[in-house]
């Protein structure tokens, strides 16, 4: 670093102690290149360096006061900084309780339903059966074919052989008392 660039990046820290945001600017544009790929290169990844490059700045901002030209260069004052606080986030971060494949996996709903939704499907499907078992066996047969195993009218009027329209009034009866005896 030459003493010119030296003087200028001492100029700006001193100017900085006393509140002026321009020299501020002027500091942050001539060094946040340099500054980012310390903490990129410590970090590996990008949105965190940039983070922590915000980070940096804001101690530069707090501490420029505490720089004392003492011989060393402003660049290696920043330097330091960003290192360090980049450091001290890749210790946050791996501090962090890393989660085991079988603990993530133990994290994701499960698909089943919750004991109290299948103690209740369970008594509805009580409550079906019994229903249904009060029904004719040829009327139960329709509705348990149409409803619950998926049959078209026109399939189970050819299999049972009756008119479509038999069939629907047939189903559309059951369903009525198969309602009654459910809402008791």
């Amino acid at each position: 670093m030459t003493d010119a660039r030296r003087s200028q990046l001492e100029t700006l820290i001193s100017r900085i102690a006393l509140g002026d945001r321009a020299a501020f600017d002027a500091l942050y544009d001539a060094t946040s290149a340099k500054l980012h790929a310390v903490c990129l290169s410590v970090l590996k990844d990008r949105p965190e360096a940039e983070e922590t490059l915000q980070e940096v700045y804001i101690r530069v901002w707090q501490g420029a006061a505490r720089y004392a030209s003492n011989g060393l260069s402003p660049m290696t004052w920043l330097i330091t900084i960003a290192r360090n606080r980049a450091i001290d986030r890749l210790r946050a971060r791996s501090s962090r309780p890393a989660t085991a494949p079988e603990d993530a996996a133990a994290q994701i709903p499960s698909g089943d339903p919750s004991p109290e939704s299948a103690t209740i499907m369970a008594q509805e499907r009580r409550m079906l059966h019994e229903c249904l078992s009060q029904l004719a066996d040829a009327q139960a047969g329709a509705v348990r074919a149409v409803y619950l195993e998926g049959f078209s009218y026109a399939d189970l009027a050819a299999r049972e052989g009756m008119p479509i329209n038999t069939l629907r009034s047939w189903l559309r009866r059951s369903l009525l008392r198969l309602k009654e005896c459910v809402s008791q």
